[in-house]
């Protein structure tokens, strides 16, 4: 298969449990919750996604006809080829949805170019083995199909979204990220009293937005 990307760059890591981890981001385009046209926003599963997922046009995106030209893609952007000793190449991949694109071809392109990979899903579909990092972030009124993983990372609040029907689920973290918005600070603050109050779970910010990388 071929695939659609918006763009890739070099970064830190932002958010949940490896924020601040060197990586390398690749962005696929297209998402089954919404179209990422705003005119659709108001009638999409997912109204308050903050990112540009649409079309081939972003920094360095385009299409890529093999997993091999993808992989070769992703990997000229890690600082140093080969890696030094202790250095662990990382990609996220992101979107949109991965997942309606990554696929074990391009899992294994990855790997065999020493790189982990992380993902980051809404959890609708399910992941395919060989994923490193996955973190979910479920939305309200999506059906949760991916129900195991590294982290769970919940936009916080979500109406007919209760944290406490997600703690039985397989991960080995869970994290409260306040919604962004008007509503910010609010959000930061119930974000950060529930988790007092619910000690399995912990804050997640958007460093990124706060320190302006990318």
């Amino acid at each position: 298969m071929s695939y659609a990307v918006k763009e890739m760059f070099l970064t830190l890591q932002g958010e949940g449990g490896q924020a601040g981890r060197v990586a390398v981001f690749c962005r696929f385009a297209g998402c089954n919750l919404w179209s990422g046209r705003e005119e659709d926003r108001q009638s999409a599963t997912c109204r308050f996604c903050d990112t540009d997922f649409v079309g081939t046009n972003g920094i360095d995106g385009g299409r890529f006809e093999t997993a091999d030209a993808l992989a070769d893609a992703v990997s000229r952007f890690w600082p140093n080829s080969p890696p030094q000793p202790h250095e662990e190449p990382l990609v996220v991949f992101t979107g949109g949805e991965p997942l309606l694109q990554l696929d074990p071809p391009l899992i294994e392109a990855m790997h065999d170019r020493g790189f982990s990979i992380a993902v980051e899903s809404n959890g609708t579909l399910p992941a395919p083995p060989g994923i490193d990092w996955l973190c979910i972030s479920p939305k309200a009124g999506a059906s949760l199909q991916q129900t195991q993983g590294m982290e769970l990372k919940l936009v916080f609040p979500q109406p007919d979204l209760d944290p406490a029907d997600l703690t039985g689920l397989d991960f080995h973290h869970f994290w409260l990220q306040p919604m962004d918005g008007p509503d910010q600070q609010a959000n930061v603050q119930a974000a950060i009293a529930y988790c007092l109050s619910h000690p399995q779970w912990g804050l997640s910010l958007q460093t990124h937005k706060l320190t302006g990388i990318p």
